[in-house]
């Protein structure tokens, strides 16, 4: 089928860069899950698009980088204005305050339909007190057709916060691909990894490391763990996947702790679904989140997960069940599940059993690019009305 005659409505999603991060992960999973005879896809950059664009699997799907520079900037909008005649999309969906402004050459080029996603707390704006973003988000508001919060926190967020109608707010949880992490009756090897010692316990976290994942918390967890608990000191172990500046960091207190040999960070990482299914506990020690990928691909791979109590967590673990919530920056309290985990092995599988049991239940792939889909056709069908009754009156 060529482009000319291809029938297909185009969704536009538009993001501020398209680099390895959680909101990116879940457009690649949109795009790669749902039905390809529904619609066609678009990624437009604001800034630069990575090798990321690769984990798209599908060949129908153009990457256009803009190469903004940091703040606001009018000057794009004509070029947005002109990208958007020329493409046509039925559907601008753009994602995160960074990119709300296309919002408004959206509205000029005459796409029918303009979705806005929040997907996390902005850097910043931790807990979304900043009025400005508040402003920012009530200013850009006339030229959003629906928003879409990932999860009941900023849903709550936008309603009360903000300011808008809940009529025109969605709420869709991420989804996992429950093929692609899965858990094994044993724990694998991990490529690389020095700890392969059969009798060791291998708590983790993946994620980049940057100041609001806060990995610091969970490596003086670790040694307080270590401290509070010596006869863990044989056997666990702590891995930390990922870069950033808190990488460095991380490395300096263990170093200063004497316990840099018990713990592993080798940076970035590909290989995520091996890593998880070569850990025995997932640690999340975020300052905010909006709904967590890793938390989920922690909880599909049959991990126990202890996250903090930010965001959407607690909308994906059931505490006490499926993992364990505790308070941000509290690496004493961090330790103290570690240990118990780390000391009753029985109870950390059968918390990760039931993660994986609630994953199926409540947050497949499937689930999630129907509702996104349904959503889709729910809103250029009323557009389509609001069309046709428009013509009607004005033959």
């Amino acid at each position: 089928m060529t482009v000319a005659a291809d029938r297909r409505p185009l969704v536009v999603h538009v993001v501020f860069r398209f680099d390895v991060g959680g909101l990116e992960n879940g457009v690649v999973n949109l795009i790669n899950h749902m039905p390809r005879a529904a619609y066609r896809h678009a990624v437009i950059s604001l800034t630069e698009i990575t090798d990321f664009k690769r984990r798209i699997v599908r060949d129908d799907v153009s990457f256009i980088a803009l190469g903004k520079p940091p703040g606001h900037a009018l000057w794009i909008y004509p070029r947005l204005w002109r990208l958007l005649r020329r493409l046509r999309p039925a559907i601008v969906h753009t994602r995160n305050l960074a990119a709300l402004e296309v919002a408004i050459p959206a509205w000029a080029a005459g796409v029918p339909v303009r979705i806005h996603g929040e997907h996390g707390r902005d850097v910043g704006d931790l807990d979304g007190s900043n009025r400005k973003n508040q402003w920012l988000r009530r200013f850009y508001s006339p030229f959003v057709s629906r928003y879409i919060a990932l999860s009941r926190d900023l849903e709550d967020y936008l309603t009360c916060r903000v300011g808008m109608s809940p009529t025109r707010v969605a709420q869709i949880y991420n989804g996992v691909d429950g093929q692609h992490f899965y858990p094994l009756s044993s724990r694998q090897a991990i490529a690389g990894c020095p700890f392969t010692d059969a009798d060791c316990w291998l708590v983790g976290s993946v994620g980049r490391m940057q100041l609001v994942k806060d990995q610091t918390t969970l490596a003086q967890a670790f040694i307080r763990v270590l401290a509070e608990f010596p006869e863990l000191r044989s056997r666990l172990r702590l891995v930390m996947i990922g870069d950033g500046p808190l990488r460095a960091r991380a490395q300096a207190m263990l170093a200063e702790a004497g316990v840099a040999g018990l713990a592993w960070l080798p940076g970035q990482r590909d290989d995520i679904p091996e890593i998880l299914r070569g850990l025995d506990c997932f640690v999340l020690p975020s300052l905010a989140e909006g709904i967590s990928n890793t938390i989920l691909e922690a909880m599909a791979s049959g991990l126990p997960v202890i996250a903090t109590d930010v965001g959407g967590n607690a909308e994906l673990i059931e505490a006490g069940r499926s993992g364990e919530l505790v308070a941000v920056s509290d690496p004493a309290a961090m330790a103290q599940q570690i240990a118990r985990y780390a000391n009753d092995p029985q109870q950390a599988r059968a918390a990760g059993a039931a993660g994986r049991a609630r994953v199926e239940q409540h947050f497949s792939l499937q689930a999630m690019s129907g509702r996104y889909q349904g959503l889709y056709d729910q809103l250029l069908s009323v557009n389509a009305g609001k069309a046709g009754r428009k013509a009607l009156i004005h033959p």
